[in-house]
């Protein structure tokens, strides 16, 4: 078996990780089992570039459950944790391409060896398969029927490329899932970003000035996390219904250039570049920490950072420091890379049960539809993201109302008013 890990005597490690993400994943557990009793995904190809993870471990499984041929590769080179690599190979027999740190021209080869398969179907967190697949190899798009997307960033790239026309086969955009991006991006990445930082640096964040860039779903979790440890939250946004909604959300709204000498700790989670600019280093105060909660490591602008500082150091595990001309001192977290993942584990398992079944309910649904769908970017069909969020209320022991047959008429009918 082709595969390319760190540290293959890391697979007992992993095994117990993984068992103990499991259990906090009831919803993909019921689809493991039907998936290894009905084999929906038999003899079907995938190719699947996302987060090493011991959640990502069990979302394996359970395609190769299904009958699928899966091969993994990272979609961030510091977020892959070294010991699932090394269980998925051992105990799965799954071929796995990633290492914690690996340099963007073995990222890359890592891609390629993921899609030397001939996939027919692509699962991808950010993009970076698809694009490799239509820029390199091209050779494969007439044998891929289609594809989903985990994650905001990549769900932006995949629909720029639908609008210019280069797109070659459907992809479900798993990220706008209401059971992902209601839960995953806003209770998942808030905890798990602040865990990052924590782990990072070991600061307190109460009474400190938190800046947080971006108000979508990630940057409400990563806020509302920051305040209850009782930072004072400053937002900023380009969207002006997204900053009212901070504002009556009780935060401070200003733009970057007045927030940057104001801020004890600085988090971009916009999916866009250079949030964090050479005007901005220039205004911040000495000690200022910055970190990136976003997809890729293009939120800071490092290169500025780099061409501003004297001097640079790394002080800890994922804390670089720079030192600028006149002194002051910026510590740059995780390379800019997602920090959550960087110095931490990433999103807790229990809200990527709900992710990760949207991943797999979706494959299964694409191979029946896919051959009928336009070149495009979809959402998730409403009756997955029900059932999803059916089987996890009920692994939480909660329970919703049904219609009553006076209700159902009373909706029914247009006639009925006050």
């Amino acid at each position: 078996m082709d595969f390319d890990i760190k540290d293959p005597s890391l697979a007992g490690k992993g095994k117990l990780r993984m068992e103990w993400a499991a259990r906090s994943m009831p919803v993909l557990e019921k689809i493991k089992k039907a998936f290894a009793r009905d084999r929906p995904l038999a003899g079907v190809r995938i190719a699947a570039c996302l987060h090493v993870t011991s959640e990502t471990a069990n979302l394996m499984e359970a395609l190769k459950l299904g009958g699928a041929d899966v091969r993994l590769c990272a979609s961030n080179p510091l977020s892959t944790q070294d010991d699932i690599t090394a269980t998925l190979v051992k105990h799965h027999k799954i071929p796995v391409f990633a290492l914690k740190g690996e340099n963007p021209k073995t990222y890359y080869g890592h891609i390629l060896q993921a899609l030397d398969h001939g996939p027919a179907v692509t699962m991808d967190d950010g993009a970076d398969l698809v694009s490799v697949t239509h820029s390199k190899r091209q050779d494969l798009l007439p044998g891929i029927l289609a594809g989903t997307e985990e994650t905001t960033t990549g769900v932006i790239r995949l629909k720029s490329m639908a609008k210019n026309g280069v797109l070659r086969y459907p992809i479900i955009a798993v990220n706008d899932a209401q059971t992902k991006h209601l839960f995953d991006n806003r209770y998942g990445t808030g905890q798990s970003t602040l865990d990052g930082i924590l782990r990072a640096t070991n600061v307190l964040l109460a009474g400190q000035r938190f800046v947080v860039a971006g108000y979508g779903m990630c940057g409400k979790g990563v806020a509302l996390r920051a305040k209850g440890a009782g930072a004072h939250v400053i937002v900023t946004e380009i969207n002006p219904l997204r900053a009212l909604e901070a504002v009556m959300d009780g935060y401070e709204v200003m733009p970057m250039a007045a927030a940057a000498p104001l801020g004890d700790i600085f988090l971009t989670v916009t999916g866009n570049k250079s949030v964090i600019r050479r005007e901005h280093f220039r205004r911040m105060k000495d000690g200022a920490i910055v970190a990136n909660a976003g997809h890729f490591n293009v939120e800071i602008d490092i290169p500025a950072l780099e061409s501003l500082a004297r001097a640079k150091r790394r002080v800890r595990d994922y804390v670089d420091e720079y030192t600028l001309a006149d002194g002051r001192r910026i510590h740059l977290l995780g390379e800019g890379r997602l920090i959550n993942l960087a110095a931490a584990e990433g999103h807790p398992a229990m809200v990527m049960d709900m992710s990760f079944a949207n991943q797999a309910l979706s494959v299964r649904w694409l191979l029946g539809q896919a051959r009928d769908l336009p070149k495009s970017v979809f959402p998730v069909p409403a009756e997955i993201d029900r059932e999803i969020a059916a089987l996890k209320l009920a692994s939480m022991g909660a329970a919703v109302d049904t219609l009553t047959a006076v209700q159902k008429k009373y909706l029914d009918d247009w006639r009925e008013g006050t």
